[in-house]
């Protein structure tokens, strides 16, 4: 296996660099302390064309794989922007694949080039408080009513739903209890953000809070059945399409969220004196450091190799899950040792790493908690019975 990135992604990791770090961890600070979204990142970013590397040359964008757009979320987190400079391209580069693969020319005309630019905002209305990991009970109903559909129901965890003009949204066209499957008889749309029918509410949250996680609350939206997103009933089997690429490109934002930390862990160790001598030059303090870079490099393998088999259209539902795991649970601890090795400024905001703690925890839950990929791994790979 050929581990080399080819000279294109090499460019990428150096212009994302670069662009990245014109933003100091100051700015994400300040950002992430006030609530407020990273305007001035998101347009540097879609002036350069970057927000658009995945989506179809034909619609505007790059036409470049995921791990192009892994690389780019990487370097991204790794300067110092964590999750909440990760947050707000993410779902333009995975969310709107299903749209893509799916979707009518005349919606994937009327947003993919749109999007590409970023001039539109889209998010991801699929989590429901009621519902969970089981996405077949999700309780959001679209009725048919002549050339619409409406729509009532509740949305949780939606990532930049109050900045967003349109969701590709999840709804049941058929009550569970009537469908042939549990996983039949589920619709998306792409749907308007429309305040007249949707009350959207802040979460107050740990972490990544330059970038809002959303309750909605939706009360007779209109949805026209040209913004339908395929056939009706198939929903599930659509989204399905952009679940391992989601967990590929969290992978790769857990490693540079780790990176960050252990740069800014290493740094420290070596300019911190304590005893007349560096700290970094204890073991107690440089042994769990290079563990930490170790398991950031081991599970850097197995997110490029998930990347890869998606890429070159092989299954990868197992390193995909693996990949997320192991990146979150490297990225997690490196941070944790960063916290650690700064001792009491570790816990203080002006050295950044308490940030970087908290967004590391949140990729031990999301998209898929820990718990659930080793579900999958165990029943999809190992053939052992299903436990829940």
């Amino acid at each position: 296996m050929d581990f080399d990135l080819t000279e294109q992604q090499r460019d990428i990791q150096a212009g994302v660099r670069d662009l990245a770090r014109s933003f100091p961890p100051e700015y994400w600070a300040e950002r992430d302390d006030r609530g407020e979204f990273p305007w001035k990142f998101y347009d540097a970013f879609a002036a350069a064309g970057w927000l658009g590397i995945a989506v179809p040359e034909e619609y505007g964008g790059g036409g470049l794989g995921v791990l192009d757009a892994a690389l780019l979320l990487e370097e991204v987190a790794a300067s110092g922007a964590g999750m909440n400079g990760c947050s707000t391209m993410h779902l333009t580069i995975f969310g709107l694949n299903v749209l893509a693969r799916h979707g009518s020319e005349e919606l994937r005309r009327s947003v993919l080039p749109h999007a590409a630019t970023g001039e539109l905002h889209v998010c991801f209305g699929v989590t429901e408080p009621d519902a969970g990991t089981d996405t077949t009970r999700i309780s959001t109903v679209a009725r048919r009513d002549g050339d619409d559909y409406v729509i009532d129901g509740r949305k949780i965890w939606i990532t930049k739903a109050g900045d967003a003009q349109k969701m590709i949204l999840l709804a049941r066209t058929t009550p569970r209890d009537e469908a042939a499957r549990p996983t039949d008889g589920l619709s998306v749309f792409l749907a308007d953000v429309d305040r007249r029918a949707m009350d959207i509410r802040p979460i107050p949250k740990m972490g990544r809070n330059a970038v809002a996680s959303n309750e909605i609350f939706i009360d007779g939206l209109r949805v026209p059945v040209s913004a339908r997103i395929g056939e009706e009933g198939e929903g599930f089997r659509y989204l399905l399409d952009g679940l391992n690429p989601e967990r590929i490109l969290l992978a790769h934002e857990a490693l540079g969220l780790g990176r960050a930390a252990l740069d800014a862990a290493t740094r420290y160790a070596k300019d911190r004196v304590v005893f007349d001598r560096p700290i970094g030059q204890n073991q107690g303090i440089a042994f769990p450091l290079a563990e930490a870079l170790t398991r950031l490099d081991a599970a850097r393998l197995m997110a490029r190799q998930a990347a890869w088999r998606y890429d070159q259209g092989l299954a990868c539902g197992r390193e995909a899950n693996m990949a997320k795991w192991l990146c979150a649970d490297a990225g997690f601890q490196a941070a944790d040792r960063a916290v650690q090795t700064l001792g009491g400024m570790g816990y203080a905001r002006e050295y950044h790493v308490e940030r970087y703690f908290r967004e590391a925890r949140l990729l031990r839950l999301a998209p898929v908690s820990q718990e659930m990929v080793l579900n999958y791994v165990a029943q999809h790979v190992m053939g052992l019975p299903r436990s829940y």
